[in-house]
């Protein structure tokens, strides 16, 4: 199937894109499958490289990644047809599985893929909230290439450039309307409909957002900040970007990405500001620690929560040593005096 999509400002007036990308019999790849593919490889390697700064081997990253890609992409799929069910999409189990069609939500990779993670930090003794900051970046590089899945399919954009934040009218002449709010759709009779490209925006505000968020990687004072640093960004751009859609998916009247935008947002800055003005920075603490009798970094770590130890407690640690050490010789002294003495009574004796 093809479809014919055109950019007035960038000079582009039909622009075909065939939703196959390769057939080979009854086998048929789309391009919306192998674009999230690119997405979820770049954000593992992404991960890969920046957990092995923090000491986890490349096994036990692996290990973490299998499950929560596997989980994340059937949490997307599961929470995308719980919510259109009632759209008569799906007639048998096929339809319901058939995600290379299309039909994946992020808030469901999240949740999903979020369990994963959980779980697997718990087996592996590893810090949630630590690798959650790792994490958090590279689910936004797959946000950033996975919504031109949504471009491919000629989905997920917006509605009439007329009906615009606030009813706002934009001229046609303006670069920026031409730019950014005018995508071309050709319908039936061959012209075409102007919208909202909401996949553009949406990729560019990813785009930011990772690029702050790898840039506050260095600078982040408790584990988590990133993640919830990842939560805030997301969600407002989220719950504004969705006002512009015609597919939203909607409870009612509510539309629910609208909503779950405006909880994580709200909750991602909550806990982003605390972790930002907390008087106990945990930046500097490992995210793993090696037990005493292994060395392998990678295969044994252990979840510590306790908070960093400062240096006036480091000296009162010491000085508590330097004095069970006096005593300790105290005692022996006396005890050397003590057998002294019993030994002179014997001899007068």
């Amino acid at each position: 199937m093809e479809n014919v999509i055109s950019f007035p400002g960038l000079g582009i007036n039909e622009l075909h894109i065939n939703k196959i990308a390769l057939q080979i019999g009854n086998i048929t790849v789309a391009w919306y499958g192998i674009i999230i593919t690119v997405g979820i490889v770049l954000a593992v390697l992404y991960v890969f490289r920046r957990a092995q700064r923090l000491g986890i081997d490349g096994d036990t990253i692996l290990d973490i990644a299998i499950p929560t890609v596997i989980c994340g992409v059937i949490g997307a799929r599961i929470y995308y047809v719980l919510t259109t069910l009632g759209e008569g999409r799906y007639h048998s189990f096929y339809d319901v599985i058939a995600l290379w069609n299309g039909g994946l939500a992020i808030y469901g990779a999240v949740i999903g893929g979020g369990l994963a993670v959980f779980v697997m930090c718990r087996i592996k003794k590893i810090r949630f909230l630590s690798l959650a900051d790792v994490v958090a970046p590279a689910v936004m590089i797959g946000q950033i290439i996975g919504r031109w899945g949504n471009f491919a399919n000629a989905e997920a954009y917006g509605s009439l450039t007329q009906y615009s934040f606030f009813h706002w009218t934009f001229d046609t002449t303006d670069l920026f309307s031409n730019l950014f709010c005018r995508m071309g759709i050709e319908r039936m009779d061959g012209s075409f409909l102007y919208v909202h490209p909401t996949f553009l925006y949406e990729s560019i505000w990813n785009l930011i957002g990772f690029l702050l968020l790898h840039a506050a990687w260095k600078h982040r004072r408790r584990d988590g900040q990133i993640f919830w640093g990842y939560l805030a960004w997301y969600g407002f751009g989220r719950m504004l970007i969705e006002g512009l859609r015609t597919d939203s998916l909607y409870v009612g009247t509510i539309r629910i990405s609208q909503l779950v935008g405006l909880l994580c947002f709200v909750c991602g800055l909550v806990m982003w500001i605390f972790c930002h003005v907390s008087p106990r920075p945990l930046w500097h603490m490992p995210i793993l620690a090696k037990k005493e009798d292994d060395t392998d970094v990678g295969s044994a770590v252990v979840d510590k929560t306790e908070p960093p130890i400062s240096p006036t407690t480091v000296m009162g640690d010491a000085d508590n040593v330097n004095t069970e050490e006096t005593c300790v010789h105290a005692d022996k002294n006396d005890a050397r005096i003590t057998q002294d003495t019993s030994d002179d009574v014997d001899q007068n004796k």
